[in-house]
């Protein structure tokens, strides 16, 4: 039974294996038009023969151009059919044969017209105003859609009357406009096979030229070797070309004239009278040309051929000044003296000036002449074309004439310097007198005389009573003689100012005075204000007598306590009596300080500020430090707040935005807590503006200039590190130097200077920029000084013969990167007589 079953199958086996089956990849294929395309026939068992058939029935041999057969192997063939066009379409046949075996399979190709553009140039050009014709000539079978963009956006014909989509595909744009103009979007498309295939065509729209004369008529001057310039503007797309004709003859560039590059500018060169008339400019372009004129007019420039300086003596009864002029057309003539302009037919309020005109000649009249008539006349000849300026001098002889101050005020052993202003013409000859002798001389041997053009010097040292009183000066010149007297009078001290109020705080107290009626003939130089406990010694401090003084703060009071105070002003003579003692209680302690008086003003270049602030009363304990912070005012971030020292009196703060508001607040803290807050506002300066020149001038320094510079930076860089070095750390070069050299003491001695505030200061733990921190030693009145200012040419002395010392305490403090820079004063020590008092 097994063997049965086993030949049964055995034999089924055998009858598969001689039987054919035939398979073609693909089983079907598209081919676009000019394509190439293969076909592969596979063979399932033995098979002597493969061939292929076409769709007529015939049977494709191996020699055909367009269609190739070929056998790869036993089991398979291939067909290529190569550029394929319509005719290749059809059902292609495959069959094997072994024998009396046979097997086929077929494969459908059809044959389509993929999108093609047979025309699509780019660029397309068209005039301005026609009617655009936009190629796009496309081929497809089907035929495809044509869609056009424009701007990434579809055009919509139906929106718009001037787009319309032709028969053949073509857009027309009816008018085109320049804003037409750019890249449009061909779109084709073959919906039965989702085919889709564009092109971008640039649109050019080109502009009929436009043509403007910069000046319609031009002006030049004959005979004087200068060159006529004739320019006209063309617009246009393409760009126009410009040339130039005259009398119908084209101009080209030579002796004669020359042409900028685009033949904007014409230049006539040496205008004569024969090359007025008119010029015509042409503007031409592929839209067309257009042509614009311009008339030259040639006249003749003004000339001055007379005009000379006079001389006449004050006080004669008129004096005429003569101008003649040419030129074509006539010129106008005017005169100008100083910053007054006269024309022709003008006269004075007062009709001592008289201006007449007749054909080209001009005069000015100056009538009952005055000595400041002298001077410097300008006579202009001018005309449509041009002008012709000269000067003339009238000299005005006169007598001297003296000018001064009657009153001067000195004291015994103080020079001063009587001063004599003298005007005259000649320069005239100055003499001195005093008790009717000419000085200086044997019996004034305290005067001294010193001599300008304008101004004579009487320096008066009195050293006695007999040496005020009347002094004159005579001045001579072949006009005549004048005289002046001066008074020189004996200042005296000031008389004693009035204190108005006491205003007592609880470490502190604000005074209001007013001016002495009487300053003595001489400046107050500054105020003494004294205070004390009722029966102990007076404790003083001097102030520098600044403008519009009229309040001071004395600090270092004691809370609750009665105090009495009075006041003196000191002149260079010497004090005035003191204002009557005026007694006042200070206030109990208030815990936090009160609010600093602040001012704030532009610095330097302007988009800086500087922030003065005044300490007020300090609450009954040590300011410990002030608070800043400010802000832009339309921001609501303020800026980081700087801590700074207690004897801080300013801050700059650098690097602000130009013609912006800022708004800055100053705090006063002590150990009981802050005060309320000083607040200003100010704006920062608007940003200058840049000088062209500067700018395109450049720098015009070379390598070698940049290098050495580089290295001068360099070098103060490492100096300025180094000197830090040695402040701060008590190390570096320098502080080598001192300790080898000087004697100075070593890194170990900085304590002291820290003590003195001379160390970097920044708040604790924060990013703030670091504040550094210089102060001096407060020069007390009796601890000597230099002198003051001097009054005309020699210092103001007290009646000790003391240099007069201005109170004022110096030091700065600089913060950077925020930025700011810090003033700073040390804590104020008063001054006492006697047995010193704490208060």
């Amino acid at each position: 039974m097994l063997q049965i079953r086993d030949l049964i199958w055995g034999l089924l086996f055998i009858g598969c294996a001689a039987a054919i089956q035939v398979e073609i990849t693909p089983t079907q294929g598209e081919i676009s038009v000019g394509d190439s395309k293969f076909f592969l026939c596979e063979v399932v068992g033995d098979a002597k023969d493969i061939d292929w058939y076409a769709p007529s029935g015939e049977k494709i041999l191996p020699n055909r151009q367009d269609i190739f057969v070929s056998r790869s192997d036993e089991t398979t063939s291939t067909l290529t059919i190569y550029h394929a066009n319509v005719d290749s379409a059809g059902i292609y046949k495959c069959v094997a044969k072994n024998g009396d075996k046979e097997a086929q399979a077929t494969v459908q190709v059809k044959i389509f017209q993929k999108i093609t553009f047979e025309s699509a140039p780019s660029p397309q050009e068209f005039n301005e105003g026609d009617d655009a014709d936009i190629v796009c000539d496309v081929v497809s079978s089907p035929p495809p859609t044509i869609i056009w963009k424009h701007k990434g956006s579809r055009i919509q014909v139906a929106k718009d009357v001037r787009y319309k989509i032709m028969d053949n595909g073509h857009l027309q744009i009816r008018g085109i406009k320049k804003t037409d103009e750019g890249m449009y979007n061909c779109e084709a498309r073959v919906m039965a096979r989702g085919e889709i295939d564009f092109r971008m065509i640039k649109v050019v729209v080109n502009v009929l030229p436009t043509i403007r004369a910069r000046q319609s008529d031009v002006n030049a001057t004959a005979d004087v070797g200068s060159s006529a310039l004739l320019a006209c503007d063309a617009d246009g797309f393409p760009e126009p070309t410009v040339t130039w004709a005259h009398n119908n003859i084209v101009l080209e560039t030579g002796d004669k004239y020359s042409l900028n590059e685009d033949g904007s500018e014409l230049v006539i060169k040496d205008v004569k009278k024969v090359d007025e008339g008119d010029y015509t400019c042409i503007a031409k372009n592929k839209a067309g040309e257009k042509a614009e004129e311009v008339s030259l007019n040639v006249f003749v420039q003004p000339k001055i051929t007379y005009l000379n300086n006079q001389t006449v003596s004050e006080f004669e009864e008129q004096v005429t000044l003569t101008c003649e002029a040419s030129g074509d057309p006539t010129p106008t003539i005017s005169w100008s003296f100083e910053n007054r302009v006269f024309s022709e037919g003008e006269q004075s309020l007062d009709r001592n000036i008289v201006v007449r005109s007749h054909a080209r000649v001009s005069s000015l009249t100056l009538k009952n002449v005055q000595f400041t008539y002298a001077g410097q006349y300008l006579c202009t000849a001018s005309n449509s074309i041009g002008q012709d300026d000269q000067n003339m001098y009238l000299e005005v002889r006169y007598a001297p004439k003296l000018q001064g101050n009657v009153a001067w005020y000195t004291w015994e052993g103080n020079p001063t310097n009587i001063s004599c202003k003298v005007e005259a013409h000649p320069r005239a000859t100055v003499v001195w007198y005093r008790d009717g002798l000419p000085v200086p001389s044997a019996n004034f041997t305290n005067l001294k005389i010193y001599t300008t053009p304008t101004i004579s010097y009487l320096e008066v040292t009195p050293s006695s009573q007999d040496d005020f009183g009347s002094y004159n000066c005579s001045a001579t010149n072949a006009m005549g003689t004048e005289y002046k007297e001066f008074l020189l009078i004996e200042a005296d001290v000031p008389t004693t100012p009035e204190l108005y109020q006491v205003e007592p705080f609880s470490s502190t107290a604000v005074i209001q005075f007013g001016e002495p009626e009487a300053t003595g003939g001489v400046p107050i130089i500054k105020y003494r204000v004294q205070w004390r406990l009722p029966g102990q010694d007076w404790t003083e401090k001097e102030y520098s007598a600044e403008d519009d003084l009229n309040q001071i703060t004395i600090f270092g009071l004691n809370p609750e306590t009665t105090y009495e105070v009075r006041i003196s002003a000191i002149n260079g003579k010497g004090e005035s009596e003191s204002s009557p003692a005026k007694p006042f209680k200070t206030e109990p302690v208030q815990g936090e300080p009160s609010a600093p008086k602040i001012e704030v003003k532009v610095h330097n270049k302007g988009n800086s500020l500087k922030v003065n602030w005044i300490k007020q009363d300090d609450g009954g304990s040590p300011i410990k430090h002030y608070l800043v912070r400010y802000k832009a005012k339309y921001v609501s971030d303020w800026k980081p707040e700087m801590r700074l020292p207690n004897d801080s009196e300013y801050v700059v703060l650098n690097g602000l935005d130009w013609n912006t508001e800022y708004e800055v607040h100053v705090v006063a803290e002590n150990q009981q807590g802050r005060s309320e807050p000083g607040i200003r506002s100010i704006r920062t300066a608007s940003e200058p503006t840049t000088i062209p020149d500067a700018m395109s001038g450049g720098s015009g320094l070379g390598t070698g200039a940049i290098v050495g510079i580089l290295i001068v930076v360099f070098f103060l860089l490492l100096v300025g590190v180094d000197v830090t070095c040695y402040f701060l750390n008590k190390c570096g070069l320098l502080m080598c130097i001192a300790v080898n050299f000087c004697g100075k003491a070593g890194p170990g001695a900085k304590s002291k200077d820290m003590e003195e505030g001379k160390a970097a200061f920044t708040k604790d733990e924060s990013k703030e920029p670091i504040v550094e921190v210089r102060t001096e030693e407060e020069h007390t009145p009796n601890q000597g000084g230099g002198p003051t200012e001097p009054n005309e040419t020699t210092p103001l002395t007290e009646p000790d013969g003391k240099a007069v010392k201005d109170d004022k305490t110096k030091g700065e403090a600089e913060v950077k990167n925020a930025t700011a820079e810090v003033k700073t004063v040390p804590n104020e020590a008063p001054q006492t007589n006697g047995n010193e008092s704490k208060a």
